[in-house]
């Protein structure tokens, strides 16, 4: 017989009762306690060795049968999902019930300190990852491993400066991420440097590669504008582009604790309404940094998020706001037509936004993250690239053509999983982090 069939037996009141108070936790992955469970108190007439089986929720529960105990067997439990119990009742009633304290005035009062003190040191803990100990040489171990080793390889079966080594020059640059074209290019280069400068030996002939390598990637420093723009007053529009998957969400949510913490007050537009779990992602973002979030129900035109977040933007006097777009449509057209109407909302509510397009591509996927940009360049106004996961691939290689053949400036780099870890772009870092250890002083 079942719990419900007990409840439903009729009562007899000659024999003697035994209330179950069985204790769940408010959240079913929370441990029991005392303090914090939803009580329910289920009547039973027991008989000797009688055994009840009690089946624990999936949700909260709301009390059952609220009745005083006299006698008491209390059950205390962890449940999970369907998990079921026996519980075995005695076959007397048990005379002494547990009494559990009220909290006494001061453990109140020591309590509601502890609490205080955890929620300053969780927020001095958030303005602290804002800062990081990560810097590009360190994130870009991986890639440097990979340039070395493809270095020391090809430079091992130097023999002399023909034709041959010409072309397995060409072929290593390939297969560092360099890109095709400006692995042409660059040999192209070092074939009338080379005889130029006379480099016979294998330590010259390194020295003037890797010079060259150096001197191309800060070159295209020079007219590059890798700095953030805002406007003069009112919102600063921002939005994110990218496919799916490459960390655009994420980076929102790291650049817009950075700001944050900078005293500039921000407001997130989750128009990504195609992608399942991208508004929750980003909402929960927004809780996690005290930011509030524009959103709309699942397959909603994301253009109308766009324009809610750009009012709710005006009218609470943000200082930012963050677009959070799709990365995926029927196809590349209709995403890139979405992209487009999102832009005239923008500008039709601010005519001097956005100030910023920022392109996120995932450093790990290489030559596809430049056939991406290649993609959004051409269809969307492209002001900026972020790379995300830098710290995590061997293909950091891939910033040299990125701004070599497209010219778009890497404005961000992600080294890792801390809001600090998304760092600015420094082309003289980056060149030193990537050939440390190669070039011989």
């Amino acid at each position: 017989m079942g719990l419900f069939d007990f409840l439903k037996t009729p009562k007899q009141p000659a024999q003697p009762k035994v209330e179950v108070e069985i204790l769940y936790p408010r959240a079913l992955n929370e441990d029991v306690n005392a303090e914090l469970a939803e009580v329910v108190v289920v009547e039973l007439l027991p008989t000797p060795g009688m055994a009840v089986e009690i089946k624990l929720p999936t949700e909260e529960v709301a009390p059952v049968m609220p009745i005083v105990p006299e006698e008491i067997v209390v059950v205390e439990l962890q449940p999970t999902p369907g998990m079921a119990v026996d519980v075995k009742l005695p076959t007397e009633v048990v005379e002494e019930t547990p009494v559990i304290e009220d909290t006494t005035e001061a453990e109140a009062e020591a309590e509601a300190e502890a609490e205080a003190e955890a929620e300053a040191e969780a927020e001095a803990e958030a303005e602290a990852e804002v800062v990081s100990d990560t810097n590009l040489e360190a994130g870009l171990t991986k890639t440097r491993k990979t340039w070395a080793d493809r270095w020391n390889q090809f430079m091992s079966n130097f023999r002399s400066v023909d034709e041959d080594f010409f072309d397995d020059l060409e072929e290593t640059l390939i297969g560092a991420d360099v890109g095709a074209k400006t692995a042409l290019q660059l040999t192209d280069e070092l074939r009338d440097e080379v005889k130029l400068k006379n480099a016979k030996s294998k330590q010259e002939v390194s020295r003037i590669i890797m010079d060259k390598l150096i001197a191309l990637y800060q070159s295209q420093g020079i007219d590059e504008d890798t700095s953030m723009h805002f406007a003069p007053e009112g919102p600063t529009v921002i939005m994110f582009v990218g496919v799916n998957g490459v960390g655009k969400t994420t980076t929102i949510g790291k650049l817009s604790a950075r700001y944050k913490a900078e005293g500039k007050k921000v407001v997130l537009a989750a128009a990504d309404t195609f992608r399942a779990g991208a508004t929750e992602q980003l909402e929960e973002w927004g809780r996690r940094n005290d930011i509030p979030v524009v959103s709309g129900k699942p397959q909603v035109d994301p253009a109308s998020v766009v324009y809610d977040g750009v009012r709710t933007a005006i009218d609470t006097q943000a200082d930012v706001l963050f677009v959070d777009t799709a990365g995926r449509l029927q196809n590349n057209v209709n995403l890139m037509q979405e992209l487009a109407k999102m832009k005239r909302i923008i500008s039709r509510e601010l005519p001097a936004e956005p100030q910023e397009v920022l392109l996120v591509l995932d450093s790990t996927t290489g030559q596809n993250a430049l056939q991406q940009a290649r993609l959004f360049k051409d269809s969307t106004d492209v002001t900026g690239i972020v790379l995300t996961k830098l710290d995590g691939t061997a293909k950091g290689g891939i910033i040299l053509p990125i701004r070599n053949e497209l010219h778009l400036p890497v404005k961000w780099v992600g080294l890792g999983e801390q809001v600090g870890d998304l760092q600015p772009f420094k082309a003289d870092e980056f060149t030193k982090g990537l050939f440390s250890g190669l070039i011989e002083e």
